[in-house]
């Protein structure tokens, strides 16, 4: 036997020895336990911040203060909404990549094992931190997600320090997630697959993992002044010691707005892999993909003051965020018809990732045009804080990012567990899902064009019957998401064996392993003709 084969054996030993119990969780640097991991914390926060939705909504079932504290609903509002971006959208997204990343690419792990560990197992503290605010004397933060000041400063409930240094390490963990992506990116591809190679997946979360690496650091910084602000007697926001509270709202969406593109443009990615698969062809016009996902990237840092057409801004910023904002559509526009000219003469077979995926392209074009609807300044100021702008974010938050996270989830299901799903149950989930999302953030179009403000326990008599229907359908939808707990466990348990590649027309290097994934995949690179 000679040393190599020696070696060989020894490595083969030492490589598939996992630890086992919840050591393995707590210790691993393995990519998929550390994906699997992320996705698992950004469900449970999906069904946490549900339950917030829940209590929202049953207040706003019928007017008249029903059932909670008006600070109490303002309360929900807020961590409701840092849940759900910070806690239930970004990591969901860090999790896929995390598993399928180093799979796309050829690579045997991330790049930084040691450090992707770390940026996950910071993240329960994180929220442990958001939600024992609640238990506080003055209760959690309740000035809504975007924390504007004097409401988060001057005349806030004592929670300010708490939410401060749980966003602090968010903010870290996205930081370092981002590197470690763009590192594994750069420096681990398999021989062969140049950059124009590179599946559509890699390209958004490449992407992405930039514009998280420019502005997570000025959410550092704003919240870092709204700590001091608040206990150290400094006036950044503070107009009588010389501060301006609308420069708080300039920081805030110069990280906000690129922020809502860091959540969507890796649902552009996974939408982009799962279309071609069930179309049973390439993805139509890929490098003008690539180009479009830079260009909404480059545009994202300049808009953010579309957020504040009512602050009184001279006419020309208006003008320049008014048109700069508009500019967006033109690539997202790009992507819609590529998407569209994939499924176009295709051989579709309606799989639940596909169907995910054509209502994510449907519902979030919907979204879209919401949103141009709100670029345009004149009409924004009618817009503005109403429930328009709930039903505008929810629709690309929602059936966005939530249902290309699901079409993922589908997709990859069979790879990560070795089992098929059970169809039925998963078909359940998709249209429950749908129709109930639809009766939820729809009619608050029309709440908004009517002119109901958002963030209230408490409205007008004539808003009732379309709350009514909205508090139903968030309901329905929140009970829908137990389907797909249901279907994930049942998946794991057992069912049919998944194939290496049980999707016909699925294309890239994850499919070339066998079901499930095993521990550790490319030991040797492959090669890329």
């Amino acid at each position: 036997m000679t040393t190599d084969a020696i070696h060989d054996s020894h490595e083969h030993d030492h490589h598939d020895h996992k630890m086992s119990g919840i050591k393995r969780w707590l210790y691993t640097t393995n990519h998929k336990d550390i994906g699997s991991l992320y996705l698992w914390f950004s469900f449970i926060m999906l069904l946490t911040g549900g339950a917030m939705a829940m209590v929202i909504r049953a207040e706003l079932f019928q007017p008249g203060l029903q059932i909670i504290e008006p600070d109490f609903f303002n309360q929900m509002t807020t961590v409701h909404g840092l849940i759900m971006v910070f806690g239930a959208i970004m990591p969901a997204f860090t999790g896929l990549a995390n598993w399928m990343l180093p799979m796309m690419v050829g690579a045997p792990d991330m790049a930084l094992p040691r450090l992707n560990n770390w940026s996950f197992w910071i993240l329960p503290f994180a929220f442990s931190i958001l939600l024992m605010s609640f238990f506080m004397e003055g209760g959690a933060p309740n000035y809504g997600w975007t924390f504007y000041a004097p409401l988060s400063t001057t005349y806030s409930n004592g929670s300010t320090a708490f939410f401060v240094f749980a966003v602090h390490i968010m903010g870290i963990s996205s930081i370092m997630g981002a590197i470690n992506i763009v590192v594994t990116i750069m420096n681990m591809r398999a021989p062969g697959m140049t950059y124009m190679k590179m599946p559509l997946f890699v390209w958004t979360f490449f992407i992405t993992a930039y514009l998280l690496i420019a502005v997570m650091p000025v959410l550092a910084g704003v919240v870092t002044m709204v700590l001091t602000d608040t206990y150290f007697g400094t006036s950044f926001f503070d107009a009588s010691g010389g501060g301006d509270p609308v420069m708080f709202q300039h920081i805030f969406w110069f990280f906000g707005h690129p922020e809502v593109y860091i959540m969507i443009l890796p649902a552009f990615g996974i939408v982009s892999t799962t279309i071609p698969a069930f179309s049973r062809k390439k993805l139509f016009g890929y490098s003008s993909m690539v180009y479009a996902t830079a260009s909404i990237a480059f545009l994202s840092f300049i808009v953010w003051a579309h957020h504040m057409f009512t602050t009184g801004m001279p006419l020309f910023g208006e003008l320049f965020f008014m048109y700069c904002t508009m500019l967006i559509a033109v690539p997202t526009g790009v992507k819609v018809f590529n998407w569209v000219a994939t499924m176009w003469r295709g051989a579709i077979s309606f799989e639940t990732p596909m169907l995910f995926s054509i209502a994510f392209v449907i519902l979030f074009t919907i979204g879209g045009f919401s949103g141009l609807m709100l670029a345009l300044t004149p009409v924004d100021f009618q817009y503005h804080d109403t429930y328009f702008v709930v039903a505008h974010f929810h629709y690309v938050l929602v059936t966005g990012a939530l249902f290309s996270i699901y079409a993922g989830a589908y997709y990859w299901l069979p790879k990560w567990t070795g089992h098929m799903y059970n169809d039925a149950l998963s078909k359940w989930h998709f249209w429950c899902s749908l129709i109930s999302v639809n009766l939820l953030f729809f009619p608050m179009h029309f709440l908004g064009l009517a002119g109901m403000p958002r963030r209230i326990p408490d409205y007008a008599l004539q808003f009732a019957d379309f709350n009514k229907w909205v508090s139903i359908g968030g309901f329905a939808f929140g009970l829908s998401q137990l389907i797909f707990l249901a279907v994930v466990i049942k998946c794991i348990k057992g069912g049919e064996k998944a194939e290496a590649k049980p999707w016909d027309g699925a294309e890239g290097l994850e499919w070339t392993v066998p079901s499930p994934a095993p521990y550790h995949t490319f030991e040797k690179p492959p090669k890329i003709d």
